[in-house]
C-alpha cells in the first residue's frame, strides 16, 4: 500500500476500477505510510484517526475525517485515505455522510472511467433501505460525471431512477435536493429545454447558500442562465420569483446589468422600456436571433398585466383598448388574444363581431414589490369604498 499525492493513478486506481475491496486495513502500517508520505501540518489527523479507529467511535471519526478532507494540504491524498481506510468501517458509519465524503474525494479522480468506476462501485455499497437518501445523492452526483463526460441518455437515465425515491422522501436533507436539482437543471441546460432548467435552477437555489457555496463568478452565470431561460421559455409569463431572488444581485456592476432590467421590463409588461433596451440584445446573440418571440412574448405580458390591473368587474375590453396596451395594430390583437387563452394566461370569450375580449380569469402571479404596492393602493381603495357605501347606509338609518 502507497499513500502519496499520485493517489490517482496508484494503487487506488486498480481497486476502484475493480470494484474490488483493498486488502485487509493493517491501522498501524496505514499510519506509519500516511505520517511518512504526507506533510508533518497533516500528521495529527492521523493520530487521531489512529485513536478514534481503536476505540470505536465512529462518529467522532467521520466528523473528523471531513476536516481532514477539507484541509487544502490533505487534497493528493483524499482518495487514498477513502479508499485504504474509510473504506474497512464504511458500514458502521452514516451512510448519507459516508457518500458525501465519496462525493468529496471523486473530484479528485480525472479519468472518466475510473471517476464512474469509484462511485459505482460505492452505490453497490450502500443500502438503499438504510439510507435513501445516500442512495439519491450518489445516484446524482453518478448522473453529473456522466453529463460531464457526454453521456445525455445515461444522465437522464440515472436523474429519473433517483427523482422515483426523491419524489416520495419528507425532511430530506438540503445537500441531497441540491445534488439532485443542480444536476437536473445542467441536464436541460445542456438540452436547451428553457423552462425545466428554469425551474430546477430555482429549486436549486433554494438548497443552498449563494454567498458560501457560490464564487462570484458562478453566481452570474447562473443570474445569467436564469434570465435567458425566463425570456426564452415559451410557458413562462410571470418572473416575479426570479425579481425577489438575491442570485440577481449577481448583475449589479457588471456589463450584463441590462438583462435584470430587462427582467423586470417584461414583469412588467412595459413594452416602451422593453423597446429601450432592444439595441443590447445584440449583446446576446441569442436573444437577438428570437427577437420575434420576446416581441411576442412582451405584447402577452403587457395584455396580462393591463388585465392583472383592472376591477373584477371590469375586464371587458375593446380590441382598440388592447391594440393601445401591446402597441399593435387592432387587427392583430385577435390573435394575440387567442394565444392568450391557448397558453391559460386568461380564461375568456372574443366577440369578433363587436371586437371585444371578455376576460373572466388572469393567470394567478408571484408579484413583484411594485406590483404589491399598487394591489394593496386597490384594497385601499376597495376599503373606502365599503366604508363609504357603510356611512351611507347607517345615515339613512338613522333618518327612519
Amino acid at each position: 500500500m502507497a499513500l502519496a499525492p499520485t493517489s490517482t493513478t496508484s494503487t487506488t486506481s486498480t481497486n476502484t476500477t475493480t470494484g474490488q475491496a483493498p486488502p485487509k486495513l493493517v491501522l498501524d502500517e496505514f499510519i506509519s505510510l500516511a505520517v511518512t508520505n504526507t506533510p508533518i501540518e497533516l500528521h495529527p489527523f492521523f493520530e487521531s484517526f489512529k485513536t478514534l479507529y481503536t476505540k470505536k467511535l465512529w462518529h467522532q471519526l467521520t466528523k473528523k475525517l471531513f476536516e481532514f478532507f477539507e484541509d487544502p494540504l490533505a487534497k493528493p491524498y483524499r482518495v487514498d485515505v477513502f479508499e485504504r481506510f474509510v473504506r474497512d468501517f464504511e458500514g458502521r458509519i452514516n451512510q448519507l455522510r459516508l457518500v458525501e465524503m465519496g462525493v468529496k474525494v471523486v473530484k479528485d479522480i480525472d479519468n472518466p472511467q475510473t471517476h464512474l468506476t469509484f462511485l459505482t462501485s460505492l452505490l453497490s455499497r450502500i443500502d438503499i433501505e438504510k439510507s435513501q437518501e445516500a442512495h439519491v445523492l450518489l445516484l446524482a452526483t453518478i448522473a453529473h460525471a456522466k453529463l460531464v463526460f457526454g453521456d445525455l441518455e445515461g444522465t437522464k437515465t440515472d436523474m429519473d431512477e433517483a427523482w422515483k425515491v426523491l419524489d416520495i422522501l419528507e425532511n430530506v436533507d438540503s445537500g441531497v435536493n441540491a445534488a439532485y436539482y443542480g444536476v437536473a437543471a445542467d441536464y436541460y441546460k445542456a438540452k436547451a429545454e428553457y423552462a425545466p432548467y428554469y425551474r430546477n435552477s430555482l429549486l436549486y437555489l433554494a438548497c443552498v447558500d449563494i454567498e458560501k457555496d457560490m464564487s462570484s463568478e458562478e453566481r452570474l452565470v447562473r443570474a445569467h442562465d436564469l434570465a435567458v431561460s425566463a425570456f426564452l421559455a415559451d410557458t413562462i409569463y410571470n418572473f416575479g420569483e426570479l425579481l425577489m431572488h438575491p442570485i440577481l444581485d449577481a448583475f449589479t456592476g457588471t456589463a450584463l446589468e441590462w438583462m435584470k432590467k430587462l427582467l423586470f421590463t417584461f414583469n412588467e409588461g412595459n413594452i416602451g422600456k422593453f423597446e429601450a433596451l432592444a439595441p443590447l440584445f445584440p449583446q446576446e446573440p441569442i436573444l437577438q436571433e428570437n427577437y420575434a418571440f420576446l416581441r411576442q412574448k412582451i405584447c402577452l405580458m403587457a395584455l396580462i398585466e393591463s388585465v392583472f390591473k383592472r376591477p373584477a368587474n371590469d375586464r371587458t375590453m375593446s380590441f382598440q383598448t388592447i391594440g393601445e396596451e401591446t402597441r399593435l395594430p387592432v387587427e392583430e390583437v385577435e390573435h394575440l388574444v387567442m394565444k392568450a387563452l391557448s397558453l391559460k394566461l386568461i380564461r375568456g370569450s372574443l366577440d369578433e363581431v363587436e371586437e371585444k375580449a371578455y376576460v373572466s380569469w388572469v393567470q394567478p402571479r408571484v408579484l413583484s414589490l411594485e406590483q404589491i404596492g399598487g394591489l394593496a393602493g386597490r384594497l385601499d381603495e376597495w376599503v373606502g369604498k365599503l366604508a363609504g357605501v357603510e356611512a351611507r347606509i347607517a345615515a339613512e338609518a338613522e333618518e327612519k
